[in-house]
């Protein structure tokens, strides 16, 4: 018998454990990498449907961290911020290709240098995974300005 079938359940990690949908909130929160790449500016084809992400991030966004400034409320301050569920991820096609939700919603498993892989939340940071050193706020961009910063070679 292989060393993997004899592997008990229980010595699993919890994302290979539960299905999204069984995730307590807080191992919900923790499957977030701090990449910050939801919180690009995106634009939609109307015609085509194509996504196109920006360089630009939300106001709320602290750039170093790649944390929400006002995670709680967010919400309420930026109405187009959505509140991620697992049933909202599979519908979320702009959603980065490395984003643990997507990942897991696909049956796949998290990179190595996921935070929860890693034990260290700089590691998102150092595979140049994050918008870190990357992306600008939308407090220092004009709103007829956005389109501008369209980077189409973003392939996220």
């Amino acid at each position: 018998m292989s060393k993997k079938s004899t592997r008990s359940k229980i010595d699993l990690p919890f994302w290979k454990q539960k299905s999204l949908t069984e995730l307590s909130r807080q191992e919900w929160e923790s499957l977030c990498d701090g990449c910050a790449r939801c919180c690009l500016i995106k634009f939609q084809d109307e015609e085509s449907g194509e996504i196109f992400h920006t360089r630009v991030v939300c106001r709320l966004l602290d750039l170093h961290r790649c944390r929400c400034t006002e995670y709680t409320d967010r919400t309420e301050l930026v109405p187009t911020c959505l509140v991620l569920s697992p049933e909202l991820i599979p519908q979320l096609e702009w959603m980065p290709k490395t984003c643990a939700y997507r990942l897991l919603a696909e049956g796949k498993d998290l990179k190595s240098w996921h935070p929860l892989i890693s034990g260290n939340a700089e590691s998102v940071h150092r595979a140049k995974i994050s918008v870190r050193n990357f992306a600008i706020s939308e407090n220092m961009v004009a709103a007829d300005q956005l389109e501008d910063y369209i980077d189409e070679e973003m392939d996220w």
